[in-house]
């Protein structure tokens, strides 16, 4: 079965999760933020999750210190999908997911690591 074939519509969408990490900066401060959407919701989430370019080819990293690169990660009940991207090319609907992510409420605040 193709994983991103149109589901019959009283079948569940099957958004699990999707993780956002951002890495580096002047600091070096890892920061995670993670989505478990409700079933009421999936629909939105899958939708912003298939938006977004996961084929294309991996863009270019830009020269410098203290940028920024982002791991996105979505998990379905028919897929997991992974993309690191630099700062320059978190665009378009790859800046649609991650700010949805970051935006949504959640029970606990997004945490720093290797402090």
């Amino acid at each position: 079965m193709d994983p991103r074939a149109p589901q019959p519509d009283d079948a569940p969408t099957g958004v699990l999760a999707v993780l956002v990490v951002r890495t580096g900066g002047i600091a070096g401060i890892r920061r995670r933020w993670r989505v478990d959407p409700a079933p009421d919701d999936e629909q939105r989430w899958l939708e912003l999750i298939e938006s977004c370019p996961w084929d294309d080819p991996e863009p270019e990293s830009p020269l410098g210190a203290d940028r920024f690169t982002w791991l996105i990660q979505a998990t379905t009940l028919h897929d997991e999908r992974r993309r690191e991207l630099p700062e320059s090319a978190l665009v378009g609907a790859w800046r649609d997911l991650v700010d949805a992510v970051r935006e949504e409420p959640r029970a606990d605040t997004p945490h720093a690591e290797g402090q």
